[in-house]
């Protein structure tokens, strides 16, 4: 078991696993899939029978380069399985008595999922999460103020909370459910050096520091910002203002709960993320359309699928997260091995306008791009059943704060040209006042809002 605090390894790295050349990590994977595979094997009632349904036994798969053999985990799959054998699932893979913390999904693709973990477990998710924090620039002796939600138990609570801990940093556990105003009080007494949580969030407590504190959020000491839970971090109109409004580097993380609280973070270099815990998981990128396998290669875009290595309570093979990305490339100057992402939204968030594609971040950028005109917020209204229409995508705009209602039918025009430009796709835009929509908060901004006509 790892020690319950680290040291990192060097001044750009915490492990060295992030800097393991090609070979080595594969040899490393594949002797870890097989002491996976067989853990599987006798403690997992699920993947024995997806094993023998589908004809592929366990000890069939020797490498990683066998895995395309076995058929993927769904997220549906894991839900019935819990609902087969509460609490934690038929694919519980360890005893009742070793399991010690349950984190909970957020839900907001369904029910939410629930995943166990074993003291084990949570210094394998500590580490892996250590070496995200560390990549986006926080170091040990840092305090860090938590502006993700503290509550519900998701991941972005406890469990950075632990990881934070486990790096030597001090955490702020304040949460987003505090509010604007409690954070940025405490941020004025305790000049934490890293802030943590969602883009939009974050945009917001900064655009709140004058009233609340009377001063700018770039005045409070702020020196890094992690953010993650939702498109935004790597869109340069987002990070360009969150930079301005704290004074501060932003960089981008990417974690998930059936895998582990982080395990993609972006390094000095702001390119894309990296995966630092190649050693402790398997990362596949597929064709979602076909579930074919791809080689990365810049420009390439996939579905991420993980396999978890040396998880004892709630393992996973070949889960697929729907999460779409798009490669930004294969090598970095920081050292780093492996590619480099950049997440554009989930698979079964893209809406498709008269045949074509669309991610709803995608649209977000082009919206963000014309503050001060408008504020940033939008809604697309999905007034049709499902992810296709055939007519123009209905969508709201927030007019900014300064911006004059005389100027709607302008804004309104370049917001529609704007879009069919970059995307290719019509749409029917409504300004709505500032203030229109929830400001950002503890939950993660829903950009698609359903509707019923």
């Amino acid at each position: 078991m790892m020690p319950v605090t680290r040291t990192p390894r060097s001044t750009n790295f915490w492990s060295e696993v992030e800097v393991w050349p090609a070979e080595r990590i594969r040899r490393e994977q594949d002797t870890g899939l097989r002491r996976l595979l067989d853990y599987l094997s006798r403690n997992s009632n699920l993947y024995r029978d997806k094993a023998a349904v589908a004809g592929v036994p366990l000890s069939s798969i020797t490498s990683v380069g066998d895995l395309h053999r076995f058929p993927f985990t769904e997220k549906h799959e894991l839900r019935e399985s819990l609902g087969q054998l509460p609490p934690l699932g038929r694919h519980q893979a360890a005893a009742d008595q070793d399991i010690v913390q349950i984190q909970a999904s957020s839900g907001t693709t369904g029910s939410p999922s629930y995943v166990g973990l074993t003291r084990s477990d949570q210094m394998i998710w500590n580490e892996m999460g250590a070496r995200v924090f560390y990549a986006n620039g926080l170091r040990p002796g840092d305090r860090a103020l938590h502006a993700f939600g503290m509550s519900k138990g998701f991941v972005g609570g406890l469990p950075i909370v632990q990881v934070l801990q486990y790096m030597g940093i001090c955490d702020i556990p304040i949460g987003a459910e505090a509010g604007a105003e409690r954070l940025l009080r405490v941020q004025a007494d305790q000049r934490a050096a890293a802030l943590v949580g969602t883009p939009n969030f974050l945009v917001h407590l900064a655009q709140q520091a004058p009233r609340v504190l009377g001063v700018t959020a770039d005045t409070l000491g702020v020196r890094v910002i992690s953010t993650g839970g939702e498109p935004g971090g790597s869109i340069p109109a987002i990070r360009n203002q969150l930079e301005a409004l704290w004074g501060a580097t932003a960089r981008e993380m990417l974690g998930g709960t059936d895998l582990g609280c982080l395990y993609w973070g972006e390094c000095e270099e702001g390119s894309g993320m990296h995966l630092l815990s190649p050693d402790l998981m398997i990362a596949e990128l597929i064709d979602p359309d076909t579930g074919d396998v791809l080689e990365p290669a810049a420009g390439v875009s996939g579905e991420l699928v993980y396999t978890s290595l040396d998880r004892q309570a709630s393992p996973v093979l070949r889960f697929r997260t729907r999460d779409r990305v798009v490669v930004m490339g294969t090598s970095c100057p920081c050292g780093r091995t492996g590619m480099t992402i950049r997440c554009v939204g989930r698979t079964d968030d893209m809406l498709i306008v008269r045949g074509i594609n669309v991610f709803p971040s995608a649209i977000q950028e082009l919206i963000t791009g014309l503050v001060p005109r408008t504020s940033g917020a939008l809604r697309i209204v999905a007034d049709f059943e499902g992810h296709s229409t055939q007519k123009p995508l209905p969508l709201d705009v927030e007019r900014g704060r300064t911006a004059s209602p005389a100027s709607d039918d302008e804004l309104r025009a370049s917001i529609t040209t704007l879009i069919s430009s970059a995307l290719n796709i019509k749409t029917a835009v409504t300004i709505r006042p500032f203030g229109t929509f929830d400001t950002p908060g503890a939950a993660k901004v829903q950009l698609v809002q359903r509707v019923v006509r």
